[in-house]
């Protein structure tokens, strides 16, 4: 899933696109993560406000709308 697509899928769902989500996604989306503590490690670079647990609550709004499994099975193989 690209991110525009995830993105629809989350308005759809009733969620808002926040700056942090779309920051969120970009990483998620665009590297090779091991868990939710190296997604954090690089969000928080971009930008300082993001917590721990905002990368738990974009995770698992992921899987509820199914839009994290493909990528991370194809990060799960390294």
């Amino acid at each position: 899933m690209c991110q525009e697509q995830v993105e629809k899928a989350l308005q759809q769902s009733g969620k808002r696109i926040t700056q942090q989500r779309k920051i969120l996604l970009d990483v998620i989306l665009n590297g090779e993560w091991e868990c939710c503590k190296e997604i954090y490690y690089e969000a928080v670079k971009r930008d300082s406000s993001i917590g721990m647990a905002t990368v738990y609550r974009m995770m698992t709004t992921l899987e509820e709308i199914g839009g994290h499994r493909e990528k991370m099975r194809i990060s799960s193989k390294r």
